[in-house]
């Protein structure tokens, strides 16, 4: 649905290529990498961002780190593992996906430490890759079921990026809106910029043009007026992390959208993956919210927009409490509420199968 790649597996080069998304809307750029720091310090500094493509990054970073190990014995082998591993996972602590994929390559180290180290490498390539390819099944099946919500000629409402380029996939809540247009739906998006550093207006708005999909730009600060003038069917958003009760961790910004929502009856819809939604956190209250730098907020894009020395409060997430939140949109199906056990039925069903 995209003429992209946000992130892939370079075989020949035993590399990592992804999508510079820093260079948006501007210029598409794609960076090779070869050593796992650089990627993690891709990751810290956004050039790859959304949870399921954190994730994925994350994986290919494993490989990266260990794929030219000159260990001789396990031991030796899961120490550069673990260090690997922690280097990683110091990127961005909010996005459950990043820990999900890290202890799934671990895991699969732990079960192969028996066999030979170039056996347990291609172990953990073959990982990675499987979580490449899962998310973008994933992505297709969120699409599938999400598209059910959305009426012929409807307007939706999203906030952030939730697209392909947040995912390997086509996204999650625009995969939703992707696979609504596909069905011939005819699906207007409003698209919040997204302060402070505009993943609405960098990203969102350019992917949907991109795909060929009516996309109005607002600032931030004008989405209770678009749904007081009723242009506003529903709000679609993807997620961080998603607690145990339906509590749901995103970009700043969000929350607020979600009380507007309800401040004028429009039905609030959160869409993500399964690996998303960490079951052992009960509340969004134990969700760790990362501080990012104050320069994004005063001196946007190299440009000072705020007093020198001024103080700065740069929360990178909120979370919405899940008594606001309409339904979880996932690739098993779609929780509603009472959030605690529509999940927990959800997680029973891979259990099961």
């Amino acid at each position: 649905m995209t003429p992209f790649t946000t992130i892939a597996w370079d075989a020949e080069h035993r590399a990592v290529r992804m999508l510079d998304q820093t260079r948006l809307p501007n210029d598409l750029v794609y960076e090779t990498y070869r050593d796992y720091r650089e990627l993690a310090s891709a990751i810290t500094h956004l050039k790859v961002r959304g949870a399921p493509a954190i994730g994925v990054a994350a994986a290919l970073g494993v490989v990266l780190g260990i794929q030219d190990s000159r260990a001789r014995d396990y031991p030796a082998f899961t120490a550069e593992l673990d260090e690997v591993i922690r280097v990683l996972g110091a990127t961005r602590p909010t996005a459950v996906n990043l820990f999900w994929a890290l202890n799934r390559m671990r895991a699969v180290a732990e079960r192969s430490r028996t066999r030979s180290i170039p056996d347990i490498q291609t172990g953990l390539l073959n990982e990675a890759l499987a979580i490449l390819e899962e998310d973008r099944a994933v992505c297709r099946k969120i699409g599938e079921y999400g598209a059910d919500l959305i009426n012929d000629g409807q307007t939706v409402l999203t906030h952030c990026n939730a697209g392909a380029l947040a995912t390997a996939g086509a996204g999650t809540a625009l995969a939703v809106i992707y696979q609504a247009h596909a069905d011939g739906k005819g699906v207007r998006v409003f698209a919040d910029e997204t302060r402070p550093v505009l993943q609405g207006a960098r990203l969102t708005a350019w992917e949907l043009m991109q795909a060929g999909i009516d996309v109005t730009l607002i600032c931030d600060n004008m989405a209770a007026q678009v749904m007081k003038e009723g242009k506003i069917d529903c709000i679609m958003v993807g997620a961080d992390r998603i607690a145990a009760n339906g509590d749901v961790a995103n970009k700043i910004g969000t929350y607020g959208v979600a009380v507007l929502a309800q401040a004028h009856h429009i039905p609030f819809y959160v869409a993500a993956p399964f690996s998303t939604i960490d079951l052992s956190i009960p509340t969004g209250a134990g969700i760790p919210i990362e501080e990012r730098n104050p320069v994004e907020v005063t001196n946007g894009f190299g440009k000072p927009t705020a007093p020198d020395g001024v103080k700065v409060y740069n929360p990178a997430f909120d979370v919405t409490p899940a008594r606001l939140v309409s339904g979880i949109i996932t690739e098993r199906g779609i929780a509603r509420t009472p959030y605690a056990e529509s999940l927990a039925s959800l997680a029973r069903e891979e259990k099961r199968g």
